[in-house]
């Protein structure tokens, strides 16, 4: 059995696309995580865009499209499996990795560099039902080379 915190499931993660979750760093500040499919396993990802520290899933599941997941702000894909970009303003950068591992189909975080705080984003951790109201302006604007 693993020592990590359970996460999910790697069936969960494929059906929906992408899992956000919250962690914990040695310094105690929080940060948001993605897992993403990547072929019949996860990955995870710190939820920021390498160029510009834009939130890949900004709460509503990160966009993905041919197992890249696509920045909302410049359109810049990164491989769900390797993390690598090699187009847009990220081209040539990599996300930053997080470890987790896949027992019996379920997920784990076995990153010994975080803790598990919540499921979710950061927000959620820190407003109560009551404040959360669907705002617009929390979108991300775009800039993208990239149309849907």
């Amino acid at each position: 059995m693993t020592d990590g915190a359970h996460l999910t499931t790697v069936d969960t993660v494929h059906d929906a696309g992408s899992w956000l979750f919250t962690v914990r760093d040695a310094y105690g500040e929080l940060d948001e995580v993605i897992l993403v499919p990547c072929d019949d396993r996860v990955e995870g990802w710190i939820n920021r865009c390498t160029h510009e520290a834009q939130r890949l899933d900004v709460g509503r599941g990160a966009a993905m499209r041919d197992g890249e997941i696509i920045c909302p702000r410049h359109g810049s894909t990164f491989d769900s499996c390797a993390g690598d970009c090699d187009n847009g303003d990220a081209a040539g950068t990599r996300l930053v990795p997080i470890e987790t591992t896949v027992e019996d189909g379920d997920v784990y975080l076995s990153d010994s560099s975080v803790t598990f705080a919540n499921e979710g984003g950061i927000d959620e951790a820190t407003t109560s039902p009551a404040d959360d109201v669907d705002d617009e302006d929390d979108l991300p604007s775009s800039t993208s080379h990239i149309g849907f």
